[in-house]
């Protein structure tokens, strides 16, 4: 008899482990031989940690000398700029582009213009940036750091909306260093889309 619970015991245990297990084997993806791929558990996505001082990926950004054909493919409904050469993406940065009809980012093909600037301060809108290149209208639509102010301070509460949120003037807004390095690194006439 107790022979017999033991092995009732075990058979429960092995019962409910197999429910766990098919449980675990319905929330993973299963690589070709079969096995659990426990790293793809679809777990909830957490929001990035961005920070808006910093580059926005931990890798280098890309050498545009070996990729002459490369372009600047601003995403709005994702708040994402990709530095892509054909189809293969680069590099990835947060942004913050316009807002609303009044403040609306032009969407269209595009081209890196003339002017750029290490700061500017708009005295109507109350703020500037650093590392400012315009790609439209010559000085009014840029990509620059997230804004400052007249002093040039950073505005923290405008910065982590970075990559957030459209919360521009019509800009696309950058991290400090993500903005640093297009103003001194992305030439004349590179392509720029807006979509």
């Amino acid at each position: 008899m107790r022979r017999f619970r033991k092995i009732l015991v075990v058979i429960v245990l092995l019962v409910i482990a197999g429910i766990g297990i098919n449980r675990l084997y319905q929330k993973t993806a299963v690589n070709s031989t079969g096995r659990f791929n426990l790293s793809q558990l679809s777990l909830k996505k957490k929001a990035p940690v961005i920070n808006w001082r910093e580059p926005s990926e931990d890798k280098a950004y890309p050498d545009l000398k070996a990729h002459p054909n490369a372009w600047l493919d601003v995403n709005t409904s994702k708040q994402r700029v990709y530095v892509r050469d054909g189809q293969t993406v680069l590099y990835t940065m947060y942004c913050s582009t316009g807002t609303g009809k009044e403040n609306k980012t032009p969407h269209g093909t595009f081209a890196i213009q003339g002017e750029r600037g290490k700061f500017f301060y708009n005295q109507s809108s109350g703020e500037g940036a650093r590392y400012w290149v315009s790609w439209k209208d010559h000085g009014i639509y840029l990509f620059h750091s997230v804004p400052t102010d007249k002093d040039g301070h950073y505005i923290k509460h405008e910065a982590e909306e970075l990559g957030k949120s459209a919360a521009s003037h019509g800009c696309v807004r950058l991290s400090v260093a993500d903005a640093k390095w297009v103003y001194e690194n992305v030439p004349y006439g590179m392509k720029v889309v807006i979509r």
